[in-house]
């Protein structure tokens, strides 16, 4: 071989070698620049311990509003005619100033005598009793409260008495506002109980409201089929002044339907007259 082409070889050679290199290095790069992984980027494969990345703070998720729970505005099916409401002897019947009872000297057939205590001895329905007896004890076991019955069943002739009294001390524009003509009196019917607190406080007087006791019968006599037969705010409905002692017997399944309803006098429930003046 001649001098000429062996120089000519090696420095083909040393090119090839030199072009070799430089596409190693070119791809080494390119696979960096495209995010080829190295072991450094990962741990596992390296042998480094695994390390979790750190997560990212996140915005708290607003919280949903809980649902407002309402009692439904009727019981569905509850017939207003079940019962009536002039029958005195019906535990719906509404007597009033513009409803007297029919016959006016109406006698209930079935008085009794429950054991509670008593200011005036005095009886009432059988029912009554039977649901009077266990809101008594209900108040007992739940809030530690003593009940007394003020007055219950009055006849014609007790009433005839008692409106006198009233009319003889404070004339009868006054008398009228706080005690029915007799005739027209729910005591005569022997479902309405004036309740006292045991011991005495504020009995037959509007500050009764305020007591625990008042307080726990206008929350929870509807349970028992009693309403709180006279409100502060219907006066013009019911034609008197605000009792807050004075229950009336409707049943439970009335009771519970005026409560659930949120009507609180007869009149307005059955949608008769009422109001301040007696009807003839």
């Amino acid at each position: 071989m001649k001098l000429g082409d062996l120089r000519t070889r090696r420095a083909r050679a040393t090119a090839a070698a030199l072009l070799g290199g430089a596409l190693i290095v070119v791809a080494t790069l390119s696979g960096c620049a495209t995010g080829g992984a190295t072991a450094a980027e990962h741990p596992r494969r390296s042998g480094a311990p695994h390390t979790k990345p750190p997560r990212q703070a996140q915005s708290p998720t607003p919280s949903r509003p809980m649902p407002t729970v309402t009692p439904p505005p009727l019981v569905v099916g509850f017939d207003k005619t079940a019962q009536s409401i002039d029958d005195p002897a019906s535990t719906w019947v509404v007597a009033n100033k513009a409803r007297a009872l029919r016959p006016q000297e109406y006698v209930p057939a079935d008085l009794v005598y429950p054991e509670v205590r008593y200011v005036n001895r005095q009886p009432m329905r059988q029912e009554v009793a039977t649901a009077l007896v266990a809101m008594f004890a209900a108040g007992k076991a739940e809030a530690g409260l003593d009940f007394s019955v003020q007055s219950a069943y009055r006849s014609y002739d007790s009433q005839v008495r008692v409106y006198n009294d009233d009319v003889a001390r404070n004339g009868q524009a006054l008398a009228d506002t706080d005690t029915s003509r007799p005739g027209h009196s729910e005591h005569q019917t022997g479902l309405a109980v004036d309740i006292s607190a045991v011991p005495a406080k504020c009995s037959l007087a509007a500050c009764f409201a305020q007591t625990p006791q008042g307080e726990w019968l206008a929350a929870n006599a509807w349970r028992f089929g009693f309403l709180l037969r006279y409100p502060a705010d219907k006066v013009p409905v019911t034609g008197f002044t605000f009792e807050p002692w004075h229950f009336r017997y409707i049943g439970v399944p009335l009771a519970t339907q005026l409560h659930t309803t949120g009507v609180t006098t007869l009149e307005e429930f059955f949608g008769v007259p009422g109001g301040t003046s007696y009807g003839p």
